[in-house]
């Protein structure tokens, strides 16, 4: 079966600085591939990259991105824009950056829904309310008419959650979900994600800098260094058996050891 995604050979620059070099993975229907890294490795503009949203000054140069069998660097942008969000969701890595601060959160979700023909005006809020009861928003029924400011920090992440699964697209790409939320939050949102593939029958792309999020979350995982893939493979047999250089650094930069132990740092 051909993968949902496949990423082959991509390339995308800001100026003279190459920050996506010659990358290449693919997600499967129903998996969930880890892309992990720590932060400026390239991670997100991978992401940013795959949905065509590169701010300038960079620019994808090279290679293709194939979804559902079509290359997305091929695509006219009224397509593209078809593509974003009924196809694939995409859950931003800051919240408060992401959501107009002067719309109300039902109105995100209606928004989505609209854009894509999916609901009218009138039926959009009643669907904005199940989506937010499908993320666990306590009290949906109300807080569909809060403002972003009205919401802790583990809410508006399951509003954008909200957001992503609103047009049910067969993959979303999650950027550092857990990133500024505290342990328990974390785990809550991992939780949900989990909880959320199995019931939307979702594949996802979870970008992280957390070797912890993707044990406990992912099926495979790439590890991503200086803009490129230096090992990708099963999550298990990575984490057992670590083959490059960088990967052995992260795991072993990871807390856990006797109490009074120096941390490792990755020295790459």
């Amino acid at each position: 079966m051909a993968p949902l995604l496949k990423v082959e050979n991509l390339r995308t620059v800001f100026g003279s600085v190459v920050a996506v070099d010659d990358v290449s993975f693919e997600v499967r229907k129903g998996e969930t591939l880890g892309l992990v890294g720590e932060s400026g490795s390239g991670k997100s503009v991978t992401a940013f990259s795959i949905i065509r949203l590169v701010q300038e000054p960079g620019r994808i140069v090279g290679g293709k991105i194939f979804f559902q069998g079509r290359d997305l660097l091929a695509l006219p942008e009224h397509e593209m824009r078809e593509v974003r969000g009924a196809g694939i969701g995409f859950v931003f890595q800051e919240p408060m950056a992401a959501l107009n601060p002067v719309m109300r959160v039902g109105a995100h979700i209606a928004e989505a829904l609209m854009v894509h023909g999916l609901a009218s005006r009138s039926e959009a809020r009643a669907r904005a309310i199940d989506l937010l009861r499908a993320v666990r928003i306590v009290d949906a029924e109300k807080r569909v008419d809060d403002y972003p400011h009205q919401l802790s920090g583990g809410m508006r992440q399951r509003v954008m959650m909200a957001i992503a699964l609103a047009c049910k697209p067969p993959l979303v790409i999650a950027d550092e979900p857990t990133t500024a939320l505290d342990v328990t939050v974390q785990a809550q949102i991992l939780d949900l994600l989990r909880d959320m593939k199995r019931e939307f029958d979702l594949s996802l792309l979870l970008i992280t800098h957390d070797f912890g999020v993707i044990a406990e979350t992912a099926d495979r995982v790439a590890v991503m260094h200086r803009g490129k893939i230096v090992e990708q493979g099963a999550v298990r047999d990575i984490l057992r058996n670590p083959q490059h250089p960088y990967t052995k650094g992260l795991l072993a930069s990871i807390p856990g050891g006797e109490p009074g132990t120096r941390l490792r740092g990755v020295a790459i």
